[in-house]
């Protein structure tokens, strides 16, 4: 159980990591590519990719799988929580929106209690709270007020952690592959619709940066549902802080960010909450010897 544990903590930070990457070749296509195309790329190679891989066992498990409602509504969830994140992120500075989005964690935590009857021990909500107030520190949120774009990525956090509470659920049933399937169906369909209505051919150096946004997105997905069949809802809430980590490092190699004191002290916490979740997580599948 230990070692399940940590791989799913492992397979959680790679997500994040790739995560990462695939949003800055994402911020390198949006000045001449359309968001909605895209998506449709990625989606679409995402898509091909698992049907090739799952092949027709995979498309008949599809065809009779009794979870087909569950895995349309938290594909639908996720497209409308992306819909508002990036609608909202035209309008925030990216601290407040990175700060109001990592609430997710936390929604998370007291959903997988609720909803999944998860017990959340008092060192995961220890670890929680830490990463929240690392990001507070990292992201220089003052000055955020009421408004449109604030309730969007509100909003966009709480969809996007009722979905992984969706996942987790999904997961003790069913795999990876077919979640990824039923996603990326809903994702091609209706981004297609909407790339008939702003269309731009694809340039000799776009063609390879869209397929690397798929493989990339394809990659982390498959990451992601694996770290939610293998670990706790309330366990994964923790981990997820660690994509603001990668995405210092990213800004530091790619666009030579120096990080502020402000930031290192906030990434520091961030750090420390993931170690503690780490070792209590690790302690406590331990098998205790016996008197």
């Amino acid at each position: 159980m230990g070692r399940t544990s940590t791989l799913g903590i492992a397979l959680g930070l790679l997500s994040y990591g790739l995560f990462c990457v695939h949003d800055a070749a994402v911020k390198w296509l949006v000045d001449t590519t359309p968001v909605w195309q895209i998506m449709f790329f990625r989606s679409l190679t995402v898509l091909i990719g698992t049907v090739v891989i799952g092949g027709r066992p995979l498309l008949r498990r599809a065809a009779t799988t009794p979870l087909k409602r569950p895995l349309a509504e938290r594909a639908m969830l996720m497209m409308t929580a992306w819909l508002c994140f990036y609608t909202a992120s035209r309008s925030l500075p990216l601290g407040q929106l990175t700060t109001l989005y990592f609430v997710a964690p936390l929604l998370i935590t007291v959903m997988a209690a609720r909803l999944l009857g998860e017990t959340v021990s008092r060192a995961r909500w220890t670890a929680v709270i830490v990463g929240f107030v690392g990001v507070m520190f990292a992201s220089d949120p003052f000055g955020v007020t009421a408004s449109l774009p604030t309730l969007l990525v509100l909003a966009a956090a709480f969809m996007w952690g009722y979905g992984i509470i969706l996942m987790r659920r999904i997961a003790r049933l069913e795999s990876s592959l077919l979640q990824m399937l039923f996603s990326n169906t809903v994702f091609v369909g209706i981004s297609a619709v909407a790339c008939t209505l702003n269309w731009h051919t694809p340039t000799g150096i776009e063609l390879p940066l869209l397929l690397a946004v798929g493989v990339l997105g394809g990659l982390a997905q498959f990451s992601v549902f694996e770290a939610a069949r293998l670990v706790p809802a309330s366990a994964l809430a923790t981990v997820e802080y660690s994509a603001l980590l990668w995405a210092f490092l990213l800004g530091y190699v790619v666009w030579h960010d120096i990080p502020v004191p402000a930031v290192l002290t906030g990434a520091g916490m961030i750090v420390a909450a993931g170690v503690l979740l780490v070792v209590t997580e690790r302690r406590t599948l331990e098998p205790r010897p016996q008197k």
